[in-house]
């Protein structure tokens, strides 16, 4: 394994290591249902997922608008 890889699995290791203690500090320090947590995080995946569908679509109408203007230009 080069260095690279192991720096980019400690580093992606420790993210997520540091993400879990911020998930349990809120739980246990500031009596967040988790419940409450699960819906928070349900409700990231949507808004998240709903920009990559935006971006997508915005990506491929250019690409349309691209081949259409392009094909115009040969005629």
């Amino acid at each position: 394994m080069s260095r690279a890889s192991r720096r980019f699995y400690r580093s992606t290791g420790l993210g997520l290591i540091a993400l879990g203690v911020l998930v349990w500090s809120a739980i246990d320090q500031f009596d967040i249902p988790l419940d409450h947590m699960a819906e928070l995080f349900i409700g990231t995946l949507w808004v998240a997922g709903g920009i990559i569908m935006l971006a997508a679509s915005l990506v491929a109408a250019l690409i349309g608008l691209r081949k259409l203007l392009q094909r115009n230009d040969l005629d």
